[in-house]
């Protein structure tokens, strides 16, 4: 019997990388998945591979950063499924990186816009769900970023935003576990997707601090980037009552990475 059999997931930023391969990993252990995303194309394709695969999902348009979009996309998913077990946060941007005096107030509102209002909404409109279905499971995608390392120049707002993800985590941990919610955070090194694509760094060398890493930069895999496969493994354990004893913990996937930074 899957694990998931009897579950119901919601997963944001499902349209690529590590969003996409966590609803697809979710999907194949049985669970009702409902993959979220700003863009409708991208979307669109992870459920019908999820469909493709024999599982069940629907895909919802919402920038998880607007209230109405974000209330109305899990009224969809309630009304549709009936119900929620299982929150993966994982929308996020990098957002523009830059010495703390040249970033614009607007880039650093967009990032925690993005990052901590989006993961906040995620949870706000969600755990009404989760405490009527008796418990469940939230799992919160941060970075080594602003949790173990400090070291990516300009990064400022990033690593604000990631580092408030996790205190949110250990926060909610205790406040929801009375309702037999659980509330963990993982926190990837380098990661294979696409998410560099979208990042805007300006004038590196003013905020860089000049320093040259060891050989195979990720020891446990002699400098290769992980897999969003690696990252979807650890949130697929955090769901299932395998982590039933775990709750306010970040778990980094960084094949040792942030521990040579």
């Amino acid at each position: 019997m899957m694990e998931l059999s009897d579950k119901i997931a919601l997963v944001t930023g499902a349209g690529s990388g590590i969003g996409k391969a966590t609803a697809l990993a979710l999907a194949a252990e049985g669970a009702k998945v409902a993959v979220l995303s700003r863009t409708e194309s991208e979307i669109n394709a992870t459920r019908d591979e999820i469909r493709d695969n024999g599982g069940e999902a629907i895909a919802l348009t919402a920038d998880t950063s607007d209230e109405a979009q974000m209330r109305s996309a899990v009224e969809t998913l309630t009304r549709t499924f009936g119900g929620l077990d299982i929150v993966v946060a994982n929308a996020g941007i990098n957002g523009v990186w830059a010495p703390i005096d040249d970033l614009k107030p607007e880039e650093w509102d967009k990032t925690m816009a993005v990052n901590l209002r989006g993961t906040y909404l995620t949870l706000h409109l969600t755990v009404p769900h989760l405490k009527a279905g008796g418990g469940g499971s939230i799992i919160v995608v941060s970075s080594i970023n602003g949790t173990r390392t400090f070291t990516t120049p300009g990064a400022t707002a990033y690593t604000a935003t990631k580092a408030g993800q996790v205190a949110m985590v250990q926060q909610l941990a205790l406040e929801l576990g009375k309702h037999r919610i659980r509330v963990n955070a993982v926190c990837p090194g380098a990661i294979d997707t696409s998410i560099d694509d979208n990042t805007d760094q300006r004038n590196k060398s003013e905020s860089e601090v000049p320093v040259i890493w060891p050989e195979g930069e990720i020891p446990i895999t002699h400098g290769k980037a992980g897999r969003s496969e690696d990252v979807a493994e650890t949130i697929l354990f955090l769901a299932t009552d395998r982590s039933r004893h775990i709750t306010g913990t970040p778990v980094w996937i960084d094949g040792g990475q942030g521990l040579l930074r």
